[in-house]
């Protein structure tokens, strides 16, 4: 693992469970995420378009490298069904070194 390597986490929610495991495979597929994790059943709380909203939705986590956060950005924004959807980025500052150089071999193993 290069000490320069960055690692960030990305959350991204989308309306239902068939969409975030389209959208993991696709990350996975493309090699952008060493990992996704799915967690269902969220229940969102937030203004949209003058009003309160309340919606279920799933929650994605994407474990990445900052080298990989462009490429799978333009993904995300490419294939969600949201007009705006949550990309939100969230460097990770520390981490178990063993899972650390996964994260970063796991993504670019061809």
């Amino acid at each position: 693992m290069p000490k320069r390597e960055k690692f960030a986490l990305v959350f991204v929610t989308v309306p239902n469970l068939g969409t975030a495991r389209r959208l993991a495979t696709l990350a996975l597929s493309a090699r952008l995420v060493a990992c996704a994790n799915l967690v269902p059943k969220i229940e969102s709380h937030y203004w949209w378009r003058g009003k309160i909203e309340i919606a279920t939705e799933i929650l994605i986590l994407f474990k990445t490298t900052t080298q990989r956060l462009e490429a799978l950005e333009k993904l995300i924004l490419a294939r969600h069904p949201y007009d705006t959807p949550e990309f939100v980025v969230v460097s990770i500052a520390r981490g178990n070194k063993r899972y650390l150089e996964w994260l970063s071999q796991a993504s670019s193993e061809a």
